[in-house]
């Protein structure tokens, strides 16, 4: 009887074993479990990480550029005595070249260049050198003094126009590259993060809005191109701090952009301009003119005939806002008055201390003129 059950258990048993050892031979796939194939266990190599593709679409808009000026210098006293005059009137003692080097962005197939003010400024021969080794004299077009920017042009054929990119999304801590000429030795890259954003009041500029990096900016590569890690255009490399390592600064493309469109069109930058002079509000000020917690900036100065005397604003006033708009501090106001197009009517809400009372609430209209070019540039 036990020789029979085992007999009726064994065969069905062989069956299936038989069955599942044509089925993993024919289609090993549909078995759940698998052993480990030793090749594919075997360990992807790491790609380390590169910017050179956002160099390569960088570089080769960007251009050292070399500059010429001629100084004349001062006649020795000397000069016109009858025994010393051969002496002191040799023509090649009353004058010198000075040199200067920087960097400068293509910004436009039609061989437009944004560089720094301070790279060319006065220079009477501009010589550009692009990245793939030809050479051509630039043209100066204009400047924008008070945010250190200047436009050249140059005329040559196949110019590589930058890729624009976006500061306003910009975050501190995201990854940027330098390109320039530092010292003369050829172009360079820099790598660091942005630092900061919307630094102003260094004393740099008079209209200052910029990006704080850590990526090595030396003499030369000022005018040079501040990009992002897909190669696009950020700011324009515009001043260092000496003595530090890593505190360089760049103006944003947007702002840069602002101006070059300006220089085009106008030979200048045109800037809204309210005519009277601010100051920063201290907790001493604030306490002392009753104002509370209130933000603003101190009106110091309003020159009559200027817009804003004219509308009614007088030294003493509390400034608050411009178009329902807070604004901000003394450096941040300058700003955002220069964004507004001259000719425009814009509402400016002030407070008016007095004596004995609560600050008086006023609100006046203010025809917004276009700033020009004075001995006080702190004048909003």
């Amino acid at each position: 009887m036990t020789a029979r059950a085992l007999q009726f258990v064994f065969w069905p048993a062989l069956a299936g074993l038989c069955i599942a050892l044509v089925i993993f031979i024919a289609f090993p796939g549909l078995m759940p479990w698998q052993p480990p194939n030793p090749a594919s266990q075997k360990a992807e190599p790491t790609q380390a990480t590169s910017y050179a593709d956002a160099v390569d679409r960088a570089a080769s808009s960007v251009v050292n550029i070399y500059s010429r000026k001629v100084i004349a210098t001062r006649r020795h006293p000397l000069a016109d005595h009858p025994l010393f005059e051969q002496l002191y009137r040799n023509p090649k003692q009353q004058k010198r070249v000075q040199s200067a080097l920087g960097s400068g962005v293509i910004v436009s197939a039609e061989g437009y260049l944004l560089t720094n003010n301070h790279v060319i400024d006065g220079a009477d021969e501009i010589l550009v050198l692009l990245h793939d080794g030809r050479r051509a004299g630039a043209t100066f077009i204009g400047n924008d003094p008070e945010s250190d920017l200047a436009v050249l042009k140059i005329e040559l054929d196949n110019l590589t126009p930058i890729s624009i990119g976006d500061p306003t999304k910009t975050r501190v801590g995201d990854v940027v590259l330098a390109i320039g000429n530092p010292f003369g030795v050829g172009q360079t890259v820099t790598q660091g993060i942005v630092s900061a954003l919307s630094r102003y009041g260094l004393g740099l500029s008079t209209y200052e809005n910029y990006i704080q990096t850590d990526a090595a900016i030396n003499p030369g590569n000022s005018g040079g191109a501040l990009i992002d890690t897909q190669g696009n255009l950020l700011g324009i490399n515009a001043a260092i701090i000496f003595d530090t390592v890593g505190i360089g600064f760049a103006v944003p493309a947007d702002d840069a952009f602002d101006s070059l469109k300006d220089i085009i069109k106008y030979g200048r930058a045109v800037r809204g301009w309210l005519g009277l002079t601010v100051e920063r509000l201290t907790p001493a000020l604030v306490h002392e003119l009753k104002l509370g917690s209130t933000a603003g900036v101190l009106v110091t100065e309003t020159p009559i005939n200027d817009p804003a005397y004219v509308a009614g604003i007088r030294p003493g006033d509390v400034l608050t806002h411009i178009d329902g708009q807070p604004i901000g501090t003394e450096r941040q106001g300058l700003n955002e008055v220069a964004d507004i197009d001259p000719g425009t009517k814009v509402t400016v809400q002030v407070l008016r201390p007095r004596q004995d009372n609560e600050p008086e609430q006023l609100v006046f209209e203010v025809m917004v003129a276009e700033r020009t070019l004075g001995p006080d540039v702190s004048r909003t």
